[in-house]
């Protein structure tokens, strides 16, 4: 066995061992798959045993292969570090959630305005329940959200930082009934039918918060419907069940809908910059300054009076 293991090689092994495909492991890693094949070959070269058994359907690690992961990701998490150290971190890679959500971008921008000589690059992963798993499997390095309302599971992996109690509103077709008035008042909801995604798995902090908002009120959480991706089809799909969609403020935009924003009380949306636990890269520090210095300049941590907000997410907030 060689003395020196190349760390592009352990790279190979641990992206294959997390995707168990090696066509979806050379898309994470921007080469070919017949190159991935060869670094992985070459590694069961120099280690002296084989790391996966592979079929013309699946691919699943050996014991030498489980027993060698931990170890691999430990030498490449120390790489990381080394390099952030030195200066020379590897792109970090921030989830925005969606396109045009004000909050995360302007953190973001921030960030690299402290950050200039450091790539942060944006990637939309649409939830933060999806997001804190590819965060957790090192797919990403941050993303913005609920931290109350994921799963324990994965909030013991994660630390985070409070961004924001941002104001919730509801999207509505431009000639419905409600669309006239400058604010909805959520009693105002009763009897109507508003879709918070539902059904969709990247999303369930979301449409766990609209369930205890809707409690009590009359309001009907909307069944799941398929899922839209671009904005083209979610207005074809809001079109066709013309059900008022819960958002927050700083909604983007879209045609033939209105924006109102909701009273009495109004509801909060908690948001978090949520980051792996024990990572080191410059360009997270940024990042976490950036969180720390927008929501001050903006006053985004102080509640209204009167506001609602579950009190789980109370804590989750305070306990930072």
């Amino acid at each position: 066995m060689s003395a020196h293991v190349d760390p592009r090689l352990l790279r190979a092994f641990v992206t294959v061992a997390e995707e168990l495909h090696f066509t979806r492991a050379a898309a994470r890693l921007y080469v070919a798959q017949q190159a991935l094949s060869r670094d992985v070959r070459r590694l069961e070269r120099e280690l002296g045993g084989e790391l996966f058994v592979r079929t013309t359907r699946h691919v699943t690690l050996t014991a030498d292969g489980e027993r060698l992961l931990p170890y691999a990701r430990a030498v490449l998490q120390a790489q990381d570090d080394l390099l952030a150290a030195a200066g020379r971190a590897r792109p970090l890679l921030v989830d925005l959630n969606s396109p045009g959500l004000i909050t995360p971008r302007l953190v973001l921008h921030r960030a690299r305005e402290l950050a200039p000589g450091h790539e942060l690059m944006a990637r939309y992963e649409s939830g933060l329940t999806w997001a804190a798993g590819e965060v957790l499997a090192g797919r990403l390095d941050a993303s913005f959200g609920r931290f109350a309302g994921l799963a324990p599971a994965l909030r013991s992996g994660l630390e985070h930082r409070p961004v924001r109690y941002e104001p919730m509103a509801v999207v509505l077709p431009e000639d419905h009934p409600l669309a006239a008035r400058p604010e909805v008042p959520l009693a105002a909801l009763a009897g109507e039918t508003v879709y918070a995604g539902a059904g969709n798995p990247r999303t369930p902090e979301w449409t766990d918060l609209a369930r205890a908002l809707f409690e009590g009120r009359g309001i009907a959480l909307a069944p799941p419907a398929p899922l839209a991706v671009g904005d083209e089809e979610f207005q074809r799909i809001m079109r066709r069940t013309r059900h008022p969609i819960l958002a927050v403020v700083d909604f983007p935009p879209l045609p033939a809908t209105v924006l109102r924003p909701l009273v009495d009380p109004v509801p909060l949306s908690p948001v978090s910059l949520v980051w792996r636990k024990g990572m080191l890269h410059p360009g997270l520090d940024a990042l976490r300054r950036a969180a720390a210095l927008v929501a001050a300049e903006e006053g985004w941590l102080r509640r209204p009076e009167g506001a609602w907000i579950p009190k789980l997410d109370i804590v989750a907030m305070a306990a930072h």
